[in-house]
């Protein structure tokens, strides 16, 4: 199983929030980069970059941070927030981001999202952020009344291979990943789960491993110390994928 240390970004630092509540945010650096290449340095092969501005106002607008991330590192790097047009995804593809996530554009508009799927096919993934088992968008702030499994099922229906999962109330938390609703997608054929929220034991990663995930998110675990990252990539196994 891959693991993705994750930096969320606000006004170019790397803050998390709890259960995904922007008024609870937690600055923990001004120099994302750094946080990657100590990430690199303690062996991992992947970065989970998330623009939390952008998410919240519809467009990109941490660039100069993922740039300089992209710089300081030689990782396979995924990049969601805010992407929801073309050239925000060719954008993102230019600066050397392996693979971008898309969101609110997924579910506001499937035709846009299975026309990005066929043409970068596995550099697409959708993030399904629930909420008490309903997709939420617009930066966690607004709730749909769509079922997030329904939603993964028609992801699939239209091409798409990768989905992150993010249980919101379980997100910043430290509370344990939500492991009964990873059962449930696990048994889902053609889909390649990421498992996102609340990710804060090495019981949490040895319990994901044994699903047969294809990969589980760290977040806040990994600044407070909770999780060590080497111990954990040592569980989860040899990460494969990658540049």
């Amino acid at each position: 199983m891959l693991l993705f240390p994750a930096i969320d970004l606000i006004e170019g630092m790397a803050v998390r929030l709890y259960q995904g509540d922007y008024s609870q945010q937690q600055t923990f650096g001004n120099d994302p980069a750094a946080f990657a290449e100590a990430f690199q340095k303690k062996g991992a092969t992947h970065l989970h970059l998330v623009d939390l501005e952008g998410a919240k106002a519809g467009r990109p607008c941490n660039q100069a941070a993922v740039k300089k991330i992209l710089e300081k590192t030689n990782v396979f790097t995924e990049l969601g927030g805010g992407l929801r047009t073309e050239k925000d995804i060719e954008n993102s593809f230019a600066m050397g981001v392996d693979r971008v996530i898309l969101g609110t554009s997924a579910l506001k508009d499937p035709a846009f999202t299975k026309q990005m799927v066929d043409r970068f096919k596995e550099k697409i993934a959708v993030g399904v952020d629930a909420r008490d088992g309903k997709v939420a968008v617009e930066g966690w702030l607004s709730t749909s009344e769509t079922d997030s499994v329904d939603f993964c099922l028609k992801m699939r229906e239209i091409g798409v291979r990768y989905i992150i999962y993010t249980d919101i109330s379980r997100d910043g938390t430290g509370t344990g990943a939500n492991l009964e609703i990873y059962r449930q997608l696990s048994d889902i054929d053609g889909l390649h789960i990421t498992a996102s929220g609340g990710v804060s034991t090495l019981e949490d990663i040895a319990a994901l491993r044994q699903m047969g995930l294809y990969a589980a998110i760290i977040g806040k675990a990994l600044y407070t110390g909770g999780i060590d990252l080497g111990q954990a990539i040592c569980l989860a196994g040899v990460q494969e994928e990658g540049r």
